[in-house]
């Protein structure tokens, strides 16, 4: 039981962490290679840990918003009240976060800000999402046993192309909080004809 509880402790803080976090996946099969812990109960607490870590990363980014500077963190209120006034940019984030198998820490930090937007909604997206992906990865990991996985680890966190997109994500999100939304959400309430109160 030690080792589950060991497991849940590391995806927990790997999915908290804001960027440059090892994937779960890799967590998963570490266990599975080298405790062979049971393959369905992993991917269960492996879900379950995962979402709670993103949960705990959108919540502090939520919470201490306000030490961010203030253009950038209303930027990203006004772009949640953006997309909370149209039904079909809400259904696209939920399908961003089923669907979506890239890294999702900025995801999250910017859900965290756009404090105008349910997080659990998101959350339960992304523990069904993760379920799929993660029995994946486990189910294949029988292949990976025979190769050693220190190495695969270590490949994968100095990969240049993982630390680009790392940096990508990170100046997506920068990107993001500069836009004006404000004055997109004033002029999607004037076209529609409805009441607001920016």
């Amino acid at each position: 039981m030690e080792i589950y509880l060991y497991a849940v402790l590391a995806i927990v803080a790997m999915n908290a962490l804001p960027a440059f976090a090892p994937p779960t996946w890799m967590a998963l099969i570490f266990f599975l290679i080298n405790y062979d812990a049971n393959p369905v109960a992993l991917v269960i607490l492996g879900v379950i840990s995962a979402t709670t870590g993103r949960g705990i990363l959108a919540w502090y980014f939520r919470k201490f918003a306000h030490l961010i500077p203030t253009r950038f963190s209303r930027n990203m209120e006004y772009a949640g009240k953006y997309i909370e006034s149209q039904p079909g940019k809400r259904y696209a984030i939920l399908a961003l976060f089923l669907f979506s198998p890239i890294s999702s820490a900025q995801l999250f930090e910017a859900a965290g800000m756009m404090k105008s937007i349910k997080l659990k909604p998101l959350l339960a997206a992304f523990a069904l999402g993760r379920t799929f992906s993660y029995s994946t990865y486990v189910t294949g990991a029988a292949a990976l046993a025979a190769t050693s996985f220190g190495e695969v680890l270590i490949a994968e966190i100095k990969s240049p192309w993982a630390i680009a997109f790392q940096f990508l994500m990170i100046a997506g999100l920068i990107a993001l909080g500069s836009i004006d939304w404000k004055s997109k959400l004033h002029r999607h309430h004037i076209r529609r004809g409805t009441p607001h109160n920016l």
